[in-house]
């Protein structure tokens, strides 16, 4: 127990300092490789074809699924997600996790809903803790040169 919370403590100490290259502030993209616990959102990204956008000028606000998230989810759906047949099932997923604009967390209010880039609405709850839909905030407010990420601990689905 004592090893789980120091990396954990670990790895929001990390998250939480700013990301800086050569004193620049680093895009979304990068900030989320550097960070090391995003492999599986970044391997998503790139097989969607996002990687650009996500680079992009923005602002973007991101709600990040760690890799443990994506490992949550029923055995073969990342795997099946990557292949280039799914592409629009994966994209619609990514694009569902992403806000136009910068969003922090003081930003938000208990019920608020947000539009994502995918077109569905995040509703998003601050009364015991940060959740969107059923995913828990565990680090806010990563600020990156073309927007925000806040982790989250599970991965969300769009409306079918």
């Amino acid at each position: 127990m004592f090893r789980r919370t120091f990396l954990a403590l670990t790895a929001a100490t990390a998250l939480s300092t700013p990301a800086f290259a050569d004193g620049h502030m680093k895009d979304i993209v990068d900030t989320a490789v550097g960070a090391g616990s995003f492999t599986t959102l970044v391997a998503a990204v790139e097989a969607a074809g996002l990687v650009d956008t996500l680079k992009g000028e923005g602002p973007f606000t991101v709600f990040a699924p760690t890799d443990d998230a994506f490992a949550a989810l029923p055995e073969g759906t990342v795997e099946d997600l990557l292949k280039p047949e799914n592409k629009d099932q994966l994209t619609a997923i990514l694009t569902y996790h992403v806000v136009p604009g910068k969003v922090m967390s003081t930003d938000l209010t208990n019920g608020m809903a947000a539009a994502t880039v995918e077109g569905a609405e995040v509703t998003i709850m601050t009364e015991g803790g940060v959740m969107v839909n059923d995913a828990n905030v565990t680090t806010a407010d990563i600020e990156a040169s073309n927007g925000v990420i806040h982790v989250i601990d599970k991965v969300i689905m769009p409306p079918m």
